[in-house]
């Protein structure tokens, strides 16, 4: 929760956006996360007047299996990007404490050297309730991140599962990292990751590792051939990369800017974002009716209540629920 006696003016935090303030860019980020309700008025007012000038960066998702090295290959794929003449922004979403809702993984620590490169900014979220490994409010702070003029964003997300896929609705290019020689690689990951993938990159390709992972590039790409075309009009592709020796950096840069010349051409990179931002209305009128559902003095009244009463079977759980929405609408 923002303190209100250090809450900046909407003029200060445009301003200190948009002049690529970094500690404002971060307090930004803090106020459009909180839950109190003056926050959000204020964080609403921030949001609408940064939004003519974000939106022109590109968005890349970054997800896989543990142990896969995400934060190494951040680090190093970050590094070449910035090395191209961009600034990267990094959202990483890590686990959270179900006791505190904090983030419990040092991500500046993990990514040292992005973190002391002025060109990067690194913004650790935890992900609390949210589903899919993705921060409730990410895409807000993508969009204060692209005001702020970083060109290329990253998403970094838990890996926690088919609902992990829930960051294709908000970036354009969704980069799965997978591992060689870990078992069965086709039956280790969910179906549901692999079919919206726009690209499989297998890391850690170094070293006694290489024979591996050019193996389980082949059965990758051929398992990608089973699964339907995608609306993008693009093709898949799985490369291999070693993030310690820095090899296979430059083609995944480079497949990714054949991905989006792809896109751009037949139209694709603007009918996916305007659906993702019509997605994204539509997700936050849920979040917002499920917030002040939950909130409401009366309901918890009612809840608190009732809850002994479903435990034990003596009201039907559906019907209360129904009665209790009816009543919170006043219908």
């Amino acid at each position: 929760m923002t303190h209100r006696r250090n809450r900046l003016s909407i003029e200060q935090y445009v301003q200190g956006v948009l002049q690529q303030d970094r500690v404002i860019l971060s307090r930004a980020i803090t106020l459009v996360e909180s839950s109190h309700p003056a926050d959000q008025v204020l964080a609403d007012a921030v949001l609408h007047q940064i939004l003519p000038h974000a939106g022109r960066s590109l968005r890349i998702g970054i997800t896989g299996v543990p142990g896969v090295g995400k934060s190494t290959f951040i680090e190093a794929f970050g590094q070449h990007v910035l090395q191209q003449g961009h600034r990267l922004a990094v959202l990483t979403v890590d686990p959270s404490s179900q006791a505190s809702k904090g983030s419990i993984l040092g991500d500046k620590t993990r990514m040292s050297a992005l973190a002391s490169d002025k060109r990067a900014f690194i913004r650790p979220s935890p992900s609390g309730n949210s589903l899919g490994g993705v921060a409730a409010k990410t895409r807000e702070a993508m969009l204060l991140c692209e005001a702020a003029g970083f060109d290329v964003i990253f998403v970094e997300t838990v890996g926690v599962g088919q609902s992990e896929t829930v960051v294709k609705g908000m970036v354009d290019f969704f980069l799965l990292l997978m591992l060689a020689g870990a078992g069965d690689e086709l039956q280790g990951i969910k179906k549901g990751i692999i079919e919206t993938a726009d690209a499989l990159v297998i890391t850690k390709a170094d070293g006694d590792n290489v024979t591996p992972a050019k193996k389980a590039k082949k059965e990758y790409q051929n398992a990608l051939h089973l699964f339907p075309a995608h609306e993008s009009g693009w093709r898949p592709l799985v490369k291999i990369c070693s993030a310690l020796e820095a090899i296979g950096l430059e083609e995944v840069w480079h497949m990714i800017g054949d991905y989006v010349q792809t896109v751009q051409a037949n139209g694709y990179f603007n009918h996916n974002r305007a659906q993702q931002r019509l997605s994204w209305m539509h997700e936050h009128i849920k979040w917002t009716l499920e917030t002040r559902f939950y909130n409401d003095p009366a309901v918890r009244e009612r809840m608190k209540a009732l809850a002994p009463m479903v435990e034990k079977g003596e009201v039907p759980a559906l019907a209360t629920a129904r009665q209790l929405v009816q009543d919170f609408l006043g219908t």
